[in-house]
């Protein structure tokens, strides 16, 4: 049996107070906000009125840097002399209708099954997951591991007890809804073998609506998805960026995530947070080209929730991150702004400009005028709105969907959702920081034959031991 190294856990998110420099820093913007008002209410809007315009034109003008650097596309790497042990993991929880599906998903990886070894982390009280899990035909490599009890109750926290068990020299993550391509683990291996200081691949995540239902959200959460996995991830891979990876189809290096210490069991965004952990430690993140299909959260009642769980992790993440911003180095700074500085900010700030725009062109046509909004306001607000148009057309043709004008006039209204969900990140985070909100997935009408799935892979190992 291999031994592996203890491996020391990072405090992160576990943390809930601030810094003494985090403390300082919101003094001052809150001292310079209250004497701004005190002495000139009128000119301090206008000054955040330009900020927020100013912000617009960045975020703008950055979605077409990286759309521009995406455009070169990494080469394929060469397949390596002795491909190197895998380890995938899956954290499951009330999991038991998609168990089977991702059973069978996991059998059509395309890797000699004699270099895998796989892990279900499940949870002991979770008695239905473990029953499907342990009722479905499982290729030899995929075992069934029951995480001890312990808080909190997170998907890292899972992966971390797996963490003890792999002997991966690579490990891979998956979600319970993932159908990810049988060649995603080979193009990855191939990349870590050709860049040594490769600390992490992600792979693209598709959305695949169901055929039954293609709702308002559905489609708008697919754009968001391949506007983000298809421009932004690649766009910044290419500039030598660090970026937040998914949740799921990440790739590490086994050396590099025992360096951080694994995952952030307290953070309900540990991906976001550990690209940047790998950064500050020297690392570099990259993309893969072989995407993983998964199925939208579904109706608000599910999307909502798993949307709050993001925001209030990157509002964790930033908090984690901007302790000792100087470990990151300026360019890990920058793309920590962009991504998730913007995301929050724009989270908060969708509904709020929408709402403002509208009610002044309806109060000026209600009077009869010209409506209040300034032209360069209107002009600023236009730009942001034609590069997220453009990010999403971009992407959603890079993973196969169709963007119609129709989805482009309906987007402002999923981005005014955004703000509904950073209202309950925000008070989630205060409330109950380290809650995990969970998304129920339902099964895929696609599910793949699983006996024939397991045949299959018996019969391709058979071949490779020959």
């Amino acid at each position: 049996m291999v031994k592996t190294a203890k491996i020391e856990r990072p405090r992160g998110a576990a943390r809930r107070s601030p810094t003494l420099g985090q403390v300082l820093c919101w003094c001052l913007i809150l001292t310079v906000l209250v004497a701004g008002f005190v002495l000139s209410a009128a000119r301090t809007v206008f000054v955040l009125i330009l900020a927020l315009q100013v912000a617009f034109v960045i975020a703008a003008l950055w979605r077409a840097i990286v759309a521009i650097a995406s455009l070169k596309r990494a080469e394929t790497a060469p397949s390596p002399l002795e491909w190197p042990r895998y380890t995938v993991l899956a954290a499951l929880h009330d999991e038991a209708a998609v168990t089977p599906q991702l059973i069978a998903n996991l059998t059509r990886l395309n890797y000699p099954q004699h270099r895998l070894e796989g892990f279900l982390v499940l949870e002991a009280h979770d008695h239905a997951t473990l029953a499907a899990a342990e009722a479905t035909p499982k290729p030899a490599w995929l075992k069934v591991l029951i995480a001890p009890p312990g808080h909190p109750l997170t998907k890292p926290r899972a992966l971390n007890h797996a963490l003890t068990r792999a002997t991966g020299d690579l490990v891979t993550i998956y979600d319970a809804e993932d159908r990810p391509d049988p060649e995603q683990l080979r193009a990855a291996a191939a990349r870590f073998a050709a860049e040594p200081r490769l600390g992490c691949l992600q792979a693209p995540l598709r959305i695949k609506p169901s055929r039954r239902r293609v709702g308002f959200l559905d489609r708008q959460f697919a754009f968001e998805y391949a506007a983000l996995f298809e421009v932004v991830l690649p766009g910044m891979a290419r500039l030598g960026l660090p970026f937040p990876l998914g949740g799921t189809s990440n790739h590490v290096r086994m050396e590099a995530l025992r360096a951080v210490g694994g995952w952030d069991a307290y953070n309900v965004t540990e991906d976001a947070d550990l690209g940047f952990r790998l950064w500050s430690r020297g690392w570099t993140l990259g993309v893969v080209a072989p995407p993983t299909a998964e199925t939208p959260p579904g109706a608000i009642d599910r999307w909502l929730p798993q949307r709050t769980r993001w925001i209030k992790g990157y509002m964790q993440t930033w908090g984690v991150h901007t302790r000792r911003p100087t470990g990151l180095g300026r360019r890990g700074v920058v793309a920590l702004v962009m991504t998730l500085g913007a995301s929050i900010i724009s989270a908060a700030a969708h509904a709020p400009t929408l709402a403002w725009l509208s009610s002044a062109i309806l109060i000026g046509l209600s009077a009869g005028v010209r409506p209040e909004a300034p032209i360069g306001a209107i002009a600023v607000l236009t730009m942001g709105i034609v590069a997220s148009w453009t990010t999403c057309a971009i992407g959603a043709r890079r993973a196969g969907l169709r963007y119609r004008w129709t989805d482009m006039l309906a987007a402002p209204a999923y981005w005014a959702l955004l703000s509904l969900a950073f209202v309950h990140a925000l008070w989630r985070l205060v409330m109950e920081p380290h809650v995990w909100d969970k998304t129920p997935h339902d099964r895929d009408e696609d599910l793949p034959d699983l006996t024939a799935s397991l045949v299959m892979t018996k019969a391709k190992s058979g071949r490779e031991a020959a």
